[in-house]
């Protein structure tokens, strides 16, 4: 058995993609319009999960998502439609290379780091549908570092 993709349900695919692209540094590997389904299924993963997968400098230009390629999938309906209850859904997790470097591009957006890096090692922070995010830093935790070190937690997360 292998893992696949985590399926997430965005109701504003702009604001999506800038949050998992801009904010996060995920790469989108795959796109489909479904006129007759009414939706559009966008799967994102990590450049370094890319060339793990065998694809040199982190770029993949197929059309199917290898085996073995972790991703997130943003089904964007093309209907209004209230969604509720990102919490239950759990969280995604990413392990970085710098946690103060990824919380302060996100706040510099305009995103809410929920549970701040305080520890230099772990953040939460929502995407637009309310889907939790953890943020891990890879490695060691790095040393207490300001803002983040005073900083509160803000909402849930």
């Amino acid at each position: 058995m292998r893992y696949l993709h985590t399926m997430v349900r965005v109701s504003d695919l702009d604001a999506s993609l800038r949050f998992y692209c801009e904010g996060l540094g995920l790469k989108e590997i795959s796109r489909m319009d479904s006129e007759k389904g009414r939706f559009t299924l966008i799967f994102l993963a990590t450049p370094e999960d890319v060339e793990a997968a065998g694809y040199p400098g982190g770029v993949y230009t197929g059309s199917k998502i290898p085996e073995g390629l972790p991703c997130v999938e943003l089904t964007h309906n093309w209907d209004p439609e209230e969604y509720t209850g990102g919490r239950n859904f759990g969280h995604l997790a990413y392990r970085m290379d710098n946690v103060y470097d990824t919380c302060a591009r996100l706040q510099a957006m305009g995103y809410t780091i929920n549970r701040p890096p305080r520890d230099g090692h772990m953040a939460f922070v929502r995407s637009p549908d309310g889907i939790s995010v953890e943020l891990l830093q890879r490695g060691d935790n790095l040393p207490p570092q300001e803002p983040w070190a005073s900083m509160e937690n803000t909402g849930s997360w």
